[in-house]
């Protein structure tokens, strides 16, 4: 009966490590999506100004 908490304990603390994983990647992506967001933008931005000056 111990050994099948310690399993399922040992499964729960791997499902938290993954969810973990995985949220701390989706992050890492939306930071990434953001920064290309505003660096297209500012250069969109920056070609426009240049032609109306």
């Amino acid at each position: 009966m111990a050994d099948q908490k310690d399993s399922a304990a040992r499964e729960r603390e791997e499902i938290v490590a993954r969810v973990a994983s995985f949220r701390a990647t989706q992050q890492k992506f939306e930071r990434d999506r953001q920064e290309y967001y505003d660096n297209t933008l500012g250069n969109v931005w920056s070609g426009l100004q240049r032609k109306t000056a």
